[in-house]
């Protein structure tokens, strides 16, 4: 199983220009506004310059710094830098101006969203009395107790004022189209970047027991303060929301399984999305990658959480892959792949790992014990030791996670 041409198919099937393209229908008459965020805000914003032509009234794009400048704009439509996965004074600087856009379109007019991974980091703007540092402390604590993706933003949406239908409330009353690159396994509207268009169900006293559960009531004292002083209110009247998923993590899988086919394997097994601990769900791949006869294969999708345990370097589909190759040693024929089809796997410079029944003999032969790397959540240094790290750079999508099991081919 060669992993580029599975790379190169999972890219091309998410191309957020394209997907853009794909799923365009032309927004009612009148003025457009366009606000764009995520980690493929730039490509959708430039593909939707061009459908939209004249009728851009003008916009605010918040950007994966690295790829400003790679796709112009034009002048009324100002691009900021950002973020992620944690917020800073850029993060709120572009935020206010998103939420500037928004009050800008008035009746008669259409705020155009899009919408993709990594927005909730990029359209921080706290509530009062909190601050930016807040954000961050909550947001890392979260995140280093392994909370899922619908923990970490339920108390998100309650903390900053641009999320849980936060900017939508802004554009009243303009009509307000949303096209989304989810990375969300199962689409909930609610959770991708936040729901900033979408009517917030969950309550100030849900978010203060994720805090509890994941031992944080302490740790975060500005937070868990306000979470307790807020008194809920009914809902109100929430605008109506036009809302378009144009890929996701399924598109993903599709093309992986089509990929892994055209190199002539057999694809067993369903659409299945993997959510959990990073290292267990590598030791089930492992299983379930012994388990296959020669030439075929498994794909999945989805993303999974790590629980940090020392001060490493890493991220979930390093430690998956970690786990996994130590659950494959002395499988020489056997080959994971992990693929973050953003190019970025936790706060470091690789997309995910390749390994083998033989990285794990590998990385000790490089002078690591792969188990203490492992324990430690140094990830990282082991899968570099061998050799193993995929490097994409940031790719300018984000649809989640693909992992492809492999059992190689019989020799002709």
């Amino acid at each position: 199983m060669q992993p580029q041409p599975l790379i190169d198919a999972v890219l091309h099937a998410v191309d957020p220009a394209e997907a853009l393209k794909t799923a365009w229908q032309p927004p009612p008459p009148g003025r457009v506004w366009l606000v764009a965020f995520g980690k493929a805000s730039l490509p959708m914003a430039h593909r939707a310059v061009d459908l939209l032509g004249e009728r851009l009234a003008g916009g605010a794009v918040i950007a994966v710094p690295e790829t400003i400048g790679d796709l112009p704009l034009p002048d009324h439509v100002r691009v900021y830098p950002a973020a992620h996965p944690l917020p800073d004074e850029r993060s709120l600087e572009a935020a206010r101006a998103v939420e500037a856009v928004a009050r800008h379109a008035g009746e008669g007019d259409t705020l155009l969203v899009l919408v993709s991974g990594g927005g909730s980091a990029h359209l921080a703007c706290p509530v009062e009395p909190l601050t930016l540092p807040d954000i961050r402390h909550v947001t890392q604590a979260l995140m280093r107790a392994g909370a899922p993706i619908e923990a970490l933003n339920t108390v998100r949406k309650h903390c900053e004022v641009l999320k849980g239908g936060g900017l939508a409330r802004a554009a009243v009353p303009a009509h307000i189209l949303t096209l989304i690159l989810s990375d969300v396994i199962g689409d909930r509207l609610d959770m991708i970047a936040s729901g900033p268009t979408v009517r917030d169900t969950t309550t100030a006293a849900q978010a203060l027991h994720l805090l509890d559960e994941y031992g944080l009531h302490e740790a975060v004292p500005a937070v868990t303060a306000y979470l307790e002083s807020v008194e809920e209110a009914p809902l109100l009247d929430f605008p109506p929301v036009e809302h378009r998923i144009i890929a996701n993590n399924v598109t993903a899988i599709e093309a992986a399984r089509h990929a892994a086919e055209q190199q002539g394997y057999s694809v067993v097994g369903q659409h299945e999305a993997v959510t959990g601990e990073a290292r267990d769900i590598g030791a089930t791949l492992a299983a379930q990658a012994k388990a296959l006869a020669p030439g075929e294969c498994v794909v999945l999708g989805g993303e999974t959480t790590v629980t940090v345990r020392g001060e490493g370097q890493g991220g979930p589909l390093q430690e998956m892959a970690l786990a996994a190759a130590l659950a494959l040693a002395g499988e020489p024929d056997l080959r994971v792949v992990c693929f973050a089809t953003d190019g970025i796997d936790g706060p470091t410079d690789a997309a995910g790992a390749v390994v083998e029944g033989e990285t794990a003999a590998r990385i000790r032969a490089a002078g690591v014990d792969p188990v203490v790397a492992l324990d430690r959540s140094d990830s990282h240094t082991a899968l570099d030791a061998a050799g193993a790290l995929l490097r994409t750079g940031p790719t300018g999508t984000n649809v989640n996670d693909v992992v492809v099991a492999a059992r190689a081919r019989p020799s002709v």
